[in-house]
């Protein structure tokens, strides 16, 4: 359930790889890509024990407003974007459907909208499915984190290219959660995107 949209400048963010014209660049950046995802990074479990302890159900439920922006491979603030997002779960204990109903404005005042639809079982596992999603995707949470794995489908130069996000959240009070999303393409770094989700 993570609040990213339709990503902008996305041509921008992707030249690298429409440069990839032919199939040795292409095979490099593939190997390049899983000498990348091969490292060893955090995992949802490192958060078992912090505070407070997030329960998905409970706080995106109600209204959210958020507060964000899309950065490049550099770190440069590329667009600025709010969000009001509307959350309702149904469903018995175990087995909740969850509706986050996301409405965005950007700093140039387009605006777009994402609805995900979020299951969760009974082993606190989570999984999603919206327009722009290709397949399912796939979360956990432990402690006050909770690590969120997609690709997403983005619209550049009239094609549709599928980026991959690895998105972790934290809570850090009963109103406030940060948000990080990082991009990827082929295993490579493509920017990034960052938020705060305070609950009304």
């Amino acid at each position: 359930m993570t609040c990213t949209a339709h990503l902008p400048a996305a041509g921008r963010l992707l030249a690298p790889f429409q440069r990839l014209a032919n199939a040795s660049l292409l095979a490099a950046a593939l190997g390049l890509g899983a000498v990348i995802t091969g490292c060893a990074g955090p995992q949802i479990t490192d958060y078992a024990t912090e505070q407070p302890v997030l329960d998905m159900r409970q706080y995106f439920s109600g209204t959210l407003d958020a507060y964000g922006v899309f950065t490049d491979r550099s770190g440069k603030v590329v667009k600025r974007f709010t969000v009001v997002m509307t959350c309702t779960w149904t469903g018995l204990p175990g087995q909740e459907t969850g509706v986050l109903d996301e409405d965005f404005t950007y700093s140039d005042g387009t605006k777009d909208r994402r609805i995900w639809t979020l299951k969760r079982s009974a082993d606190g596992s989570y999984t999603g499915a919206a327009a722009d999603v290709v397949g399912q995707a796939a979360g956990q949470e432990k402690g006050n984190a909770f690590r969120w794995g997609y690709t997403l489908k983005l619209p550049v130069d009239g094609k549709v290219i599928e980026v991959q996000f690895d998105d972790w959240m934290y809570l850090m009070s009963d109103k406030v959660m940060l948000n990080k999303a990082e991009m990827s393409k082929f295993g490579i770094r493509l920017g990034a995107v960052t938020l705060s989700f305070v609950k009304r």
